[in-house]
């Protein structure tokens, strides 16, 4: 298992932080995802033999939140 944390602009409130885990949570191979709203920040668990980071970031930035390089 791997950890990732990337950094979320765009989130305002919780239920862009329960968007942004729904995301996470649905891809294969995540274990475990926590979003912050503050600091606005995701730190991902996952199987990379499954999913890598940048799905996740992809798939952050499809819900419409931007993940900074």
């Amino acid at each position: 298992m791997e950890t990732v944390t990337m950094k979320v602009e765009g989130m305002t409130c919780g239920g862009c932080v329960a968007s942004v885990t729904r995301v996470l949570k649905a891809m294969p191979g995540v274990a475990e995802a926590e979003v912050k709203l503050q600091p606005g920040q995701a730190t991902v668990r996952y199987d990379a033999a499954k999913v890598n980071a940048a799905a996740l970031k992809a798939a952050i930035e499809d819900a419409g939140y931007d993940v900074p390089a």
